[in-house]
This record gives C-alpha cells, structure tokens and sequence, in this order.
C-alpha cells in the first residue's frame, strides 16, 4: 500500500465549487469570494459530507486526522462528525484523510479550503466521485499539467 506521501504525488483531481481552476490573471475577485465561502462553510460541508458517506456505501474507508492512526468505516455520525470538526473555522491547520485503501486513493479536505482533493482515482471511484459531486452541485476537475 502506498504511503500519504507517495499519493499525494500521483494524478489528482479537485471536487470543488466552480467547474475549472481560475487562472491567476483572473479578471474576477476570487480571492475575496473564496474568502466569503471559507466563512460560510456549512452548506460546503455538508456536501462533502454527502459525498463521503454516500461513497462509503460503495467502498471500505479509513479515516485519519493525523494520517497515522485510522478507524475502518467508522459509524456515519463520526464521519460527518470528522469533516464538520475538519472543515470548522479551526485557528490551526487541520487535515482529514479518507483512505480507499482497495483502490489505492486518498480524498484529503483541508480546513483552509473550499475543495476536497481525490487522488490516484481508479475509473470507477472518480466515475462516482463525479456523479455524486454533481448531485451535490459540485464540480470534478483535474488541474493542468
């Protein structure tokens, strides 16, 4: 199994709010929007809450705070519990792993961020992964090289 370390170097892909990545020459104000949606989270977090849980139907997860000690499928209230403390308005970095441990993939939210990054998908996790991001109004979308 590969390390956190070794997957965050593989092909990923962004399950955000808007549907591409805004050039940095962007005409627009980004950065404030951003900053708007990072104070209004709630609506953000449950829809990756939505995602997670609803992936887990399909795939075993783990689920780490620290990337080191991971529970197996926790109970869906400790998942929503885990992303809800993660996304929270922490004053210190704070990260959640969700770990496909069969698939090889990593979805690691951020709590200084308005996306969840999915890497390493196999075709059928990133299939999934879009269609239910989709349905939350979300956007799957790989970075250019």
């Amino acid at each position: 199994m590969l390390t956190i370390d070794e997957l965050i170097e593989k092909p990923y892909w962004v399950v955000d709010l808007l549907p591409k990545q805004v050039p940095n020459n962007s005409e627009g104000q980004y950065f404030k929007v951003e900053k708007y949606y990072l104070n209004h989270r709630t609506d953000i977090c449950q829809k990756f809450i939505n995602i997670i849980l609803k992936l887990n139907c399909y795939y075993d997860i783990k689920v780490s705070h620290d990337g080191e000690s991971w529970e197996n499928n926790p109970a869906p209230e400790l998942i929503a519990q885990g992303i809800k403390a993660c996304v929270s308005h922490h004053p210190t970095k704070s990260t959640l792993f969700v770990l496909f441990e069969t698939e090889t993939s990593l979805i690691v939210i951020d709590n200084d961020s308005t996306y969840m990054t999915l890497y390493n998908p196999t075709s059928g996790l990133l299939e999934l992964t879009r269609q239910l991001a989709s349905a939350e109004g979300l956007f799957t979308w790989q970075p250019p090289n």
